[in-house]
């Protein structure tokens, strides 16, 4: 048994919207044995575009039943059918939702009519209700209305068993089929084809835009899970209705993975990655000679093509740092700026020598370095013939890349004519010590 279902909301998600009509036909695949149709009191005012969209305004439902008033009605039509509906996802997640409101968990098969007329007859322009009405010469009354609608589907699903569909819903109706699950405009075929080894992969708009970019021990399993639970939720929702494309690029590690995430969300800044779009870093420790021959420290904003000693996210973290140099080497504060009153002759008068105090300053900066190593880390890669390589210069992560895997290195300077150089962030950083952390034969101290 089918219940061909269309309804009519105040909104684009169950979360926050009321349903305002629904209809529901029975069909057992030959004639329709039950049909019910109600508006119902949303209990929230309807927009004044879905209005004008569908004709039901705030009057004609301020004496309609409640949904938890008819809901037991509904359960007992739907529950243990088949839920068709034109992009089932959307009215199953609204009734669902209200249904589990009002006490009542429905957990049924879904079967969506655009994804059968798609297969049932293929090529045509459009695959919208109307649009297919028309192409297929199929009768469609009271658009917009729920009633209408739904026997419009009545229609279609009848048109498509009639032409060779009923083998079509058999494989979709499947536990195994990803039909009834996944977003609107993905195939099964979409999902197959994706690798079960570590990556990085992308969801894409009808405009090719990236939306999403998540990385994964696992793509396929990672990317299914995705669209494995109807959450109601807006951002959810349109996030699923978006979603036209899926690539990926394959890492040989989860570690590849993860700096291969963090560096394409700050490329891309997808709308739907809501993590790791922090700022970058926008501060550094730098050292300059002033005048009268002394070594000086200052924090400044980040600059390109100044070589820096430390580079951190937060001026407060920089200047703890700092103050924690001067109080051990003796530095002095307005030296240092940490007191930014002007630097007088008297106070230059009552400093010893730029020799000796300078050489304060080469032994914190040393002690800084000694606390900020370099070195790589090297792991298995995709080919054989390679080996993945990831830098560590000074504490901050400078670049990744694939050697060859018989190369020998020992310098910095030399490692660097085989990476590329990425930008660093907070995320990269700590993932990379956390590695070394439980794998420290992979790190190769360097120079």
């Amino acid at each position: 048994m089918y219940a061909i279902v269309d309804i009519e909301t105040t909104g684009g998600h169950a979360s926050a919207n009321g349903i305002t009509e629904i209809a529901i036909y029975l069909y057992d695949g030959e004639s329709v044995v039950k049909h019910f149709e109600t508006l119902i009191n949303p209990q929230q005012k309807i927009p004044a575009y879905i209005t004008s969209l569908t004709g039901i305004d705030n009057y004609m439902v301020a004496d309609a039943p409640l949904f938890e008033e008819i809901a037991p009605t509904l359960y007992e039509l739907l529950n243990e059918v088949v839920f068709v509906a034109h992009n089932v996802n959307f009215d199953y997640s609204f009734i669902k939702h209200h249904l589990k409101a009002a006490g009542y968990e429905l957990a049924v098969k879904k079967l969506c009519t655009v994804r059968l007329s798609r297969k049932t007859f293929p090529g045509l322009p459009s695959y919208s209700l109307g649009n297919l009405c028309r192409s297929l010469s199929l009768p469609l009354d009271n658009r917009h209305r729920a009633g209408g609608d739904a026997k419009a589907t009545v229609k279609l699903l009848a048109h498509c068993m009639a032409n060779g569909g009923d083998a079509h819903i058999a494989q979709m109706l499947k536990k195994s089929s990803a039909e009834q699950w996944l977003p609107l405009h993905l195939t099964k075929a979409d999902i197959l084809k994706l690798p079960g080894g570590p990556g990085v992969y992308y969801f894409h708009d009808a405009k090719d835009k990236i939306l999403y970019v998540g990385k994964a021990i696992n793509i396929k399993k990672r990317v299914s899970s995705h669209f494995t639970h109807n959450d109601p939720d807006r951002k959810r929702q349109h996030f699923l209705r978006k979603i036209c494309k899926i690539t990926y690029k394959e890492c040989a590690t989860e570690l590849e993975a993860i700096v291969l995430e963090s560096t394409e969300i700050k490329k891309w800044w997808p709308q739907y990655n809501y993590s790791q779009k922090q700022q970058v870093q926008k501060f550094a420790l730098y050292m300059f000679e002033d005048g009268r021959g002394y070594q000086r420290l200052a924090i400044d904003k980040k600059k390109k093509n100044i070589p820096t000693l430390y580079s951190f996210n937060l001026l407060q973290e920089g200047l703890v740092m700092l103050k924690k140099m001067a109080e051990e080497f003796e530095l002095h504060e307005k030296l240092c700026f940490i007191d930014k009153k002007p630097f007088s002759d008297q106070d230059y008068a009552s400093l010893e020598s730029p020799l000796i105090y300078n050489r304060k300053i080469k032994n914190a900066v040393q002690a800084l370095e000694e606390k900020l190593p370099t070195f790589a880390v090297v792991d298995k890669a995709i080919k054989e013939e390679e080996k993945l390589c990831l830098l560590i210069e000074r504490g901050s992560f400078w670049g990744m890349g694939y050697l060859p895997a018989n190369t020998v290195f020992t310098s910095t300077a030399e490692l660097k004519n085989y990476l590329n150089p990425y930008a660093d962030n907070d995320t990269i950083r700590n993932s990379i010590y956390s590695f070394i952390e439980k794998n420290p034969d992979k790190r190769i101290c360097l120079v």
